[in-house]
């Protein structure tokens, strides 16, 4: 304020106006715009964020995921925190017969593969596996499939961008551009819980990742 010697009417106008205008740039500054919201996932170094369950493999390459497949059983890679509402990208290659979901509120039993809650969306490469549906692991089984006109938009042993969002009991995917499911779930069992990678059972299915980013729109949707 020392700045602010009045001598006039006139200078002190020009003086609150200055600060002022100082004032909306530095709170233009601490808010973020549209778009620059995305919080990256992976740090193309290591699992720094990412827990493993289970047995499988787990390591990163090239800034690349790699998700192998060494027994029966199921794996899973998933993020130390929780999410409830929220828009995630990522890329994903199927390698061989890789089979794959983005599980979301989802949790475990303590020391198994065994889910508690949550539910997927699918990835699998093969024709007619419904990559881009929704699966639910509280028994359910499939809540929604993708029109059976989309089932050949995901790429075999190439990468596919894939991204999900979740609000509340509403759902959405899309998949290398094309819309697959857009659905509000009447029975949702859970609203919040870990995101994880899966690797199907059966030790053959194995699975690539990369460019994972986040937008958390828990705040936002409140």
């Amino acid at each position: 304020m020392g700045l602010c010697v009045v001598l006039s009417k006139k200078s002190v106008a020009l003086c609150l106006a200055v600060l002022l205008a100082g004032g909306l740039c530095l709170s233009a500054q601490k808010s973020k715009l549209p778009g620059e919201d995305w919080v990256s996932l992976f740090n193309g170094e290591d699992l720094t964020g990412w827990s493993k369950v289970g047995a499988e493999s787990w390591t990163v390459e090239d800034k690349v995921i790699h998700g192998k497949g060494l027994t029966a059983a199921y794996g899973y890679l998933q993020t130390d925190r929780d999410y409830r509402d929220f828009q995630l990208s990522l890329r994903f290659k199927c390698v061989g017969d890789g089979n794959s979901g983005v599980f979301f509120h989802t949790g475990f039993k303590p020391g198994s593969v065994d889910t508690t809650q949550g539910m997927q969306f699918e990835i699998d490469c093969n024709m007619m596996h419904h990559t881009g549906g929704v699966y639910g692991e509280d028994g359910r089984g499939w809540v929604v499939w993708p029109a059976p006109e989309n089932e050949g938009v995901v790429r075999m042993g190439d990468w596919n961008d894939y991204l999900v969002e979740v609000v509340g009991n509403h759902y959405k995917s899309r998949l290398n551009g094309v819309t697959m499911v857009d659905f509000t779930d009447p029975k949702p069992s859970s609203f919040d819980g870990k995101i994880a990678l899966q690797l199907h059972a059966g030790g053959q299915g194995n699975m690539e990742f990369k460019d994972l980013w986040i937008r958390d729109l828990s705040k936002s949707s409140n």
